[in-house]
Protein backbone atom coordinates (compact mmCIF):
# COMPACT_ATOMS: atom_id res chain seq x y z
CA UNK A 1 0.00 0.00 0.00
CA UNK A 2 1.52 3.27 -1.03
CA UNK A 3 1.87 6.56 1.11
CA UNK A 4 -1.36 8.12 -0.24
CA UNK A 5 -3.88 5.20 0.08
CA UNK A 6 -2.17 4.76 3.66
CA UNK A 7 -3.06 7.99 4.71
CA UNK A 8 -6.47 7.99 2.95
CA UNK A 9 -7.42 4.70 5.40
CA UNK A 10 -6.33 6.52 8.18
CA UNK A 11 -8.59 9.21 7.13
CA UNK A 12 -11.23 6.73 6.77
CA UNK A 13 -10.34 5.09 10.77
CA UNK A 14 -10.42 8.14 12.02
CA UNK A 15 -13.58 9.39 11.08
CA UNK A 16 -15.54 5.67 11.40
CA UNK A 17 -14.01 5.50 15.20
CA UNK A 18 -15.57 9.02 15.41
CA UNK A 19 -19.10 8.22 14.10
CA UNK A 20 -18.79 4.79 16.26
CA UNK A 21 -17.83 7.56 19.74
CA UNK A 22 -20.60 9.76 18.51
CA UNK A 23 -23.37 6.78 18.84
CA UNK A 24 -22.54 6.21 21.85
CA UNK A 25 -22.91 9.61 23.19
CA UNK A 26 -26.43 10.09 21.10
CA UNK A 27 -27.73 6.75 22.26
CA UNK A 28 -26.64 7.77 26.13
CA UNK A 29 -28.76 10.54 25.48
CA UNK A 30 -31.86 8.69 24.40
CA UNK A 31 -31.77 7.23 27.74
CA UNK A 32 -31.50 10.14 29.71
CA UNK A 33 -28.00 10.77 30.30
CA UNK A 34 -26.21 13.77 28.41
CA UNK A 35 -23.15 13.92 29.39
CA UNK A 36 -21.62 13.90 26.30
CA UNK A 37 -23.49 16.53 25.04
CA UNK A 38 -22.23 18.23 28.21
CA UNK A 39 -18.30 17.76 27.40
CA UNK A 40 -18.50 18.74 23.80
CA UNK A 41 -18.49 15.14 22.15
CA UNK A 42 -21.77 14.91 20.65
CA UNK A 43 -19.54 15.90 17.22
CA UNK A 44 -18.37 14.90 14.09
CA UNK A 45 -15.02 16.77 14.88
CA UNK A 46 -12.79 14.86 14.99
CA UNK A 47 -10.46 16.90 17.19
CA UNK A 48 -12.04 16.65 20.40
CA UNK A 49 -12.25 12.19 19.76
CA UNK A 50 -8.92 11.35 18.71
CA UNK A 51 -6.29 9.13 21.05
CA UNK A 52 -2.99 9.67 19.73
CA UNK A 53 -1.85 5.90 19.92
CA UNK A 54 -5.64 4.77 19.21
CA UNK A 55 -6.31 6.99 16.42
CA UNK A 56 -3.00 7.62 14.47
CA UNK A 57 -0.31 5.60 15.65
CA UNK A 58 -1.38 2.24 16.35
CA UNK A 59 -2.83 2.37 12.65
CA UNK A 60 0.01 4.27 10.91
CA UNK A 61 1.86 1.00 12.71
CA UNK A 62 -0.45 -1.90 11.35
CA UNK A 63 -0.09 -0.50 7.89
CA UNK A 64 3.44 0.18 8.04
CA UNK A 65 3.74 -3.85 9.27
CA UNK A 66 1.15 -5.03 6.74
CA UNK A 67 -1.47 -6.24 9.13
CA UNK A 68 -4.28 -8.09 7.53
CA UNK A 69 -5.87 -6.25 9.84
CA UNK A 70 -6.71 -2.50 10.92
CA UNK A 71 -8.09 -1.10 14.00
CA UNK A 72 -7.94 1.83 16.56
CA UNK A 73 -9.70 3.59 18.99
CA UNK A 74 -10.87 7.59 19.87
CA UNK A 75 -11.16 8.85 23.52
CA UNK A 76 -14.02 7.20 25.02
CA UNK A 77 -17.65 9.46 24.76
CA UNK A 78 -18.32 10.07 28.53
CA UNK A 79 -21.43 8.83 29.85
CA UNK A 80 -22.64 8.35 33.69
CA UNK A 81 -25.00 5.00 33.38
CA UNK A 82 -26.24 6.33 36.74
CA UNK A 83 -28.01 8.77 34.69
CA UNK A 84 -29.58 5.85 32.56
CA UNK A 85 -33.25 5.90 32.43
CA UNK A 86 -32.98 1.78 32.39
CA UNK A 87 -29.40 0.90 33.63
CA UNK A 88 -29.08 -2.88 32.48
CA UNK A 89 -30.57 -2.24 28.86
CA UNK A 90 -29.25 2.19 28.79
CA UNK A 91 -25.87 0.37 29.27
CA UNK A 92 -26.28 -2.72 26.60
CA UNK A 93 -27.80 -0.18 24.25
CA UNK A 94 -25.04 2.34 24.72
CA UNK A 95 -21.99 0.18 24.34
CA UNK A 96 -23.83 -1.59 21.30
CA UNK A 97 -24.80 1.51 19.14
CA UNK A 98 -21.25 2.02 17.96
CA UNK A 99 -20.60 -1.41 16.67
CA UNK A 100 -23.98 -1.06 14.45
CA UNK A 101 -23.26 2.40 13.14
CA UNK A 102 -19.75 0.58 12.13
CA UNK A 103 -22.14 -1.99 10.65
CA UNK A 104 -24.74 -0.19 9.44
CA UNK A 105 -21.66 2.00 7.10
CA UNK A 106 -20.58 -0.90 6.20
CA UNK A 107 -23.50 -2.67 4.73
CA UNK A 108 -24.75 0.80 3.26
CA UNK A 109 -21.54 0.85 0.99
CA UNK A 110 -20.96 -2.79 0.57
CA UNK A 111 -24.31 -2.56 -0.98
CA UNK A 112 -23.20 0.07 -3.18
CA UNK A 113 -20.67 -1.87 -4.24
CA UNK A 114 -23.00 -5.01 -5.17
CA UNK A 115 -25.53 -2.86 -6.97
CA UNK A 116 -23.25 0.00 -8.69
CA UNK A 117 -23.27 -1.88 -11.82
CA UNK A 118 -26.63 -1.91 -12.21
CA UNK A 119 -27.72 2.03 -10.95
CA UNK A 120 -24.41 4.07 -12.16
CA UNK A 121 -22.45 4.56 -15.23
CA UNK A 122 -19.59 3.13 -16.30
CA UNK A 123 -17.60 5.89 -16.11
CA UNK A 124 -17.72 6.28 -12.27
CA UNK A 125 -16.92 2.33 -12.07
CA UNK A 126 -13.19 3.58 -11.85
CA UNK A 127 -10.38 1.62 -10.00
CA UNK A 128 -10.90 4.71 -7.73
CA UNK A 129 -14.52 4.03 -6.95
CA UNK A 130 -13.76 0.72 -5.82
CA UNK A 131 -10.91 1.65 -3.45
CA UNK A 132 -12.81 3.98 -1.77
CA UNK A 133 -15.85 1.88 -0.65
CA UNK A 134 -14.37 -1.01 -0.25
CA UNK A 135 -11.83 0.69 2.09
CA UNK A 136 -15.08 2.17 4.13
CA UNK A 137 -16.63 -1.52 4.36
CA UNK A 138 -13.39 -3.05 5.32
CA UNK A 139 -12.66 -0.48 8.22
CA UNK A 140 -16.20 -0.20 9.56
CA UNK A 141 -16.08 -4.04 9.48
CA UNK A 142 -13.16 -4.73 11.25
CA UNK A 143 -14.18 -1.86 14.09
CA UNK A 144 -17.27 -3.71 14.27
CA UNK A 145 -15.74 -7.13 14.55
CA UNK A 146 -12.72 -5.75 17.17
CA UNK A 147 -15.19 -4.20 19.07
CA UNK A 148 -17.23 -6.92 19.82
CA UNK A 149 -14.27 -8.73 21.39
CA UNK A 150 -15.10 -9.39 24.76
CA UNK A 151 -11.92 -7.14 26.65
CA UNK A 152 -12.43 -4.01 28.11
CA UNK A 153 -12.53 -0.84 27.33
CA UNK A 154 -13.71 -2.59 24.18
CA UNK A 155 -17.23 -2.27 23.83
CA UNK A 156 -17.60 -6.45 23.67
CA UNK A 157 -17.14 -6.42 27.64
CA UNK A 158 -19.51 -4.07 27.85
CA UNK A 159 -21.58 -5.99 26.19
CA UNK A 160 -21.01 -9.31 27.69
CA UNK A 161 -21.32 -7.59 31.45
CA UNK A 162 -24.71 -6.52 30.58
CA UNK A 163 -25.67 -9.86 30.68
CA UNK A 164 -24.16 -10.80 33.97
CA UNK A 165 -26.19 -11.03 37.26
CA UNK A 166 -24.91 -8.01 40.01
CA UNK A 167 -23.46 -11.00 41.92
CA UNK A 168 -20.93 -11.10 39.04
CA UNK A 169 -19.80 -7.70 39.75
CA UNK A 170 -16.55 -8.72 41.72
CA UNK A 171 -15.91 -10.78 38.90
CA UNK A 172 -15.95 -7.86 36.21
CA UNK A 173 -14.17 -5.82 38.45
CA UNK A 174 -11.27 -8.27 39.08
CA UNK A 175 -10.72 -8.66 35.33
CA UNK A 176 -10.80 -5.01 33.98
CA UNK A 177 -7.78 -4.81 36.39
CA UNK A 178 -6.05 -6.70 33.78
CA UNK A 179 -7.45 -5.93 30.87
CA UNK A 180 -4.93 -3.37 29.21
CA UNK A 181 -2.58 -6.60 29.35
CA UNK A 182 -5.28 -8.63 28.11
CA UNK A 183 -5.93 -6.24 25.04
CA UNK A 184 -2.08 -6.19 24.33
CA UNK A 185 -1.70 -9.51 24.38
CA UNK A 186 -4.79 -10.41 22.36
CA UNK A 187 -3.90 -7.21 19.87
CA UNK A 188 -0.41 -8.85 18.90
CA UNK A 189 -0.99 -12.90 19.27
CA UNK A 190 -4.95 -13.16 18.32
CA UNK A 191 -5.70 -10.09 16.64
CA UNK A 192 -5.16 -11.95 12.78
CA UNK A 193 -7.26 -14.62 13.90
CA UNK A 194 -10.09 -11.62 12.76
CA UNK A 195 -9.41 -11.85 9.28
CA UNK A 196 -11.43 -14.66 8.23
CA UNK A 197 -14.30 -13.04 9.90
CA UNK A 198 -13.80 -10.05 8.10
CA UNK A 199 -13.20 -11.44 4.83
CA UNK A 200 -16.21 -13.69 5.27
CA UNK A 201 -18.52 -10.73 6.35
CA UNK A 202 -16.98 -8.11 3.56
CA UNK A 203 -17.78 -10.77 0.63
CA UNK A 204 -21.14 -11.32 2.12
CA UNK A 205 -22.11 -7.39 1.57
CA UNK A 206 -20.48 -6.47 -1.32
CA UNK A 207 -20.20 -10.04 -3.46
CA UNK A 208 -16.78 -9.35 -3.63
CA UNK A 209 -13.71 -11.62 -2.54
CA UNK A 210 -10.92 -9.44 0.04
Amino acid sequence: MDATNSIFYVVILIMSIVIHEVSHGFMAEYFGDDTARNAGRLTLNPIPHIDIFGSILLPAILILSHSPFMFGWAKPVPYNPNNLSNRRWGTLAVAAAGVLANFLIAIIFGLIIRFAPYILPVSILTANFYFITSAIVIVNLALGIFNLVPIAPLDGSKILFSFLPERAFAFMTAYEQYSLILLLVFIVFFSDSLFPILTFLFHLVTGLAL
